[in-house]
């Protein structure tokens, strides 16, 4: 009875942790963007700066970390320590989750600066995937949300 409290506490404490964990994606499409019409505008590249896009933090890292973090916990002890043990388990193994999958999911990017044609400089900050060099002659396509720069 004692360790099927324990698990359960270790799960909602690694539940709880997921609910604090947003997520970001990089530049691959989402399926609403796809067959939808997107505005097309030309320019030239100013600059480009290499940069860091943050890892996704989607929650699978805290939940899985926490759940193996409190059964690796509920081992310690008996009674109110195996409680104690699973529950701090789970809070630590969920931490140690969440950091491992920001981790792990963290790319490349640049921040491609744009003179349009119509005059307006614009910044797009995407997935490093392909070659930009000032004074190339870019598209910028924006819909759906997002914004990208291609050849």
């Amino acid at each position: 009875m004692n360790r099927t409290i324990s698990i359960c506490a270790a799960a909602l404490a690694a539940l709880l942790l997921a609910a604090c964990a947003g997520s970001q994606s990089g530049s691959a499409y989402s399926r609403s963007q796809t067959r939808g019409e997107m505005n097309v505008r030309m320019g030239v590249v100013e600059s480009v700066r290499t940069v860091t896009i943050e890892g996704t933090q989607s929650g699978v890292g805290t939940v899985a970390g926490g759940v193996i973090g409190g059964v690796a916990g509920s081992n310690l002890g008996q009674g109110k320590g195996q409680t104690v043990g699973s529950v701090l388990g789970a809070v630590l193994g969920g931490v140690a989750g969440q950091a491992i999958e920001e981790r792990a999911s963290k790319k490349d990017g640049l921040e491609i600066t744009i003179k349009l044609d119509s005059g307006q400089i614009i910044a797009v900050t995407q997935e490093a995937d392909e070659s930009f060099r000032p004074g190339e002659r870019v598209r910028v396509l924006s819909g759906g949300g997002a914004t990208r720069v291609s050849h």
